[in-house]
């Protein structure tokens, strides 16, 4: 039997009309990081679009940190290993949350589209449920943002400028 990549999205916002699309973008974006990251067997993922202040909550609840954020990465498994959906037979990869609102600004600040943010933002956050982690910066951060760009590259989203600008 082929693995099978299971990506549940919900949309729980009203803010924003989702573009045309999506969906099947963030579907790909997954797909894309597990092929790349030659990940073995069935997997599920969710990912869920939510608003600043759905995600100010999220981020002060489980960081600590009293402002809305782009995305979190909710992982459920620990080195490699992870909880099997009992029905399913799937690994369970985690949960990835991203602030619609939050996707927008960006995409304008960096002068990309906002298609081009949400993929930036899902793949980013598919590593993150893989393990990698580029908060030590260094090397780390390195290599996550040449993964990032390989899979964006792949999928025909390259980059037109900088993700750092002189803003905090």
């Amino acid at each position: 039997m082929k693995d099978k990549i299971k990506v549940i999205i919900t949309d729980d916002q009203n803010s924003v009309k989702l573009p045309r699309g999506v969906r099947m973008l963030i579907r790909r974006c997954c797909n894309a990081v597990l092929t790349n990251e030659h990940f073995k067997g069935s997997a599920e993922i969710s990912v869920t679009i939510v608003d600043d202040e759905a995600i100010h909550e999220l981020n002060l609840k489980h960081r600590g940190m009293d402002k809305p954020t782009d995305v979190l990465s909710f992982p459920l498994g620990i080195d490699g290993e992870y909880d099997i959906n009992n029905d399913t037979g799937a690994q369970m990869l985690g949960d990835i949350v991203i602030s619609i609102e939050h996707a927008i600004k960006q995409a304008d600040l960096y002068g990309h589209s906002i298609n081009r943010e949400i993929a930036f933002l899902t793949v980013h956050s598919m590593l993150h449920l893989l393990g990698y982690d580029h908060e030590p910066g260094g090397l780390e951060l390195v290599r996550m943002r040449e993964k990032e760009e390989a899979v964006l590259t792949q999928l025909g989203l390259v980059r037109n400028g900088s993700y750092y600008t002189t803003e905090e």
